[in-house]
């Protein structure tokens, strides 16, 4: 069964799209509005067969940036409508609050037995910093670091060891270097237990995936 959505999130979307505030004389208006907005996403799931969980990993593992390629991307790929397609891309969007300041971002990853792995984020970071310009899109349990698109992923997999996803084709993979079936988020990944692991093979694959992503 699909999951009851939240009057709270309902709200948010159909303000941004609508430019209403909360309250006010369009109250009414916009309850109105909410409710077919509920019975469109609760349709959506069910003429897809997947959760809005589900859709918003579809997008999220896409690899593609632009509201027009992900809708165009679900409408060929799930055979979905025009306006179901950009509900949900809207959807997704809404999920993604950004904190402004990166040390913030960092501090919510990295909270309890976690505290200790932020030197190797950190460490992590300061390579990318040297490659160029990039933008940082925090996620709820990790970081996408993306140009044209997310060319790696970094954040806690385990209380003792970080994760790197790496988007890059043409590495050779190792035991330590996996190569993911298509269709996942990344093609690469490896863990990382300490700083030192941050070492110059790893700095010469994130570069190459820093590479491969073109400009921001």
């Amino acid at each position: 069964m699909a999951p009851a959505l939240s009057t709270d999130l309902l709200r948010r979307l159909q303000n941004e799209a609508c430019g209403v505030g909360e309250g006010g004389p369009r109250r009414k208006r916009m309850t109105s509005v909410e409710k077919a907005l509920a019975t469109q996403l609760e349709n959506i799931q069910k003429r897809t067969g997947k959760s809005l969980e589900e859709l918003k990993a579809v997008i999220d593992t896409s690899g593609l940036d632009k509201h027009g390629q992900l809708v165009s991307m679900l409408k060929t790929d799930l055979g979905m409508g025009h306006g179901d397609a950009n509900t949900i891309v809207h959807w997704a969007r809404r999920q993604e609050e950004t904190p402004a300041e990166p040390e913030q971002v960092l501090n919510t990853l990295y909270v309890g037995k976690k505290a200790a792995l932020k030197p190797i984020h950190e460490k992590i970071l300061e390579s990318l910093n040297q490659f160029g310009d990039f933008e940082v899109s925090p996620k709820k349990t990790y970081i996408s670091y993306r140009r044209k698109k997310q060319f790696c992923m970094v954040g806690p997999a385990t209380n003792t060891q970080v994760e790197v996803g790496l988007n890059v084709k043409g590495l050779e993979p190792s035991e330590r270097l996996k190569e993911l079936p298509a269709g996942r988020m990344c093609n690469y990944k490896l863990r990382l237990s300490s700083v030192e692991e941050v070492d110059s093979d790893l700095v010469c694959w994130l570069k190459s995936a820093f590479d491969a992503s073109g400009p921001s």
